[in-house]
């Protein structure tokens, strides 16, 4: 079983890694920090462009975890542009059989924003026929999540 880790923080040893490895609990994963990569948003081309990469790690993988710090109220931007660049070249279930984990952490999240977060990212699962594990907004929960995947 592979297990991929896409950390959205640009800090790539910060409270979102920490959540991760509590989440892993001593499994082996590979973890892939967004910073590192070319991203550019929806609807630009640019030949230097890494998304086919990320997905084909994605791909690659059993388990999904993708990691975000709760910025502005949401998840971070390098989350966000990673979820929209997947209309269009990525097709519906084309992830299938894959398990996904979202871990989502910041300072006192609000209900709201939790709630929005868990939406997205269900959906964002389901749409790409990913199984939703769920949501680990802390290191407690992270590692109740841990034996689900």
């Amino acid at each position: 079983m592979s297990i991929l880790f896409i950390n959205g923080s640009p800090n790539k040893n910060g409270n979102t890694t920490r959540m991760a490895n509590a989440l892993m609990n001593g499994k082996d994963y590979r973890t892939l920090h967004l910073v590192d990569y070319r991203l550019y948003g929806y609807g630009q081309n640019f030949a230097d462009d890494q998304f086919a990469e990320i997905l084909e790690g994605m791909k690659e993988a059993d388990t999904v975890v993708i990691g975000s710090p709760v910025y502005w109220h949401s998840m971070c931007g390098l989350i966000r542009n990673l979820i929209d660049r997947f209309y269009g070249p990525v097709s519906q279930g084309e992830l299938g059989g894959r398990k996904f984990v979202f871990l989502f952490q910041g300072a006192a999240p609000e209900k709201w924003m939790l709630e929005r977060a868990e939406y997205t990212m269900n959906r964002f699962a389901r749409m790409y026929g990913m199984e939703y594990v769920g949501m680990a907004t802390n290191e407690a929960e992270a590692k109740k999540l841990s034996e689900k995947i």
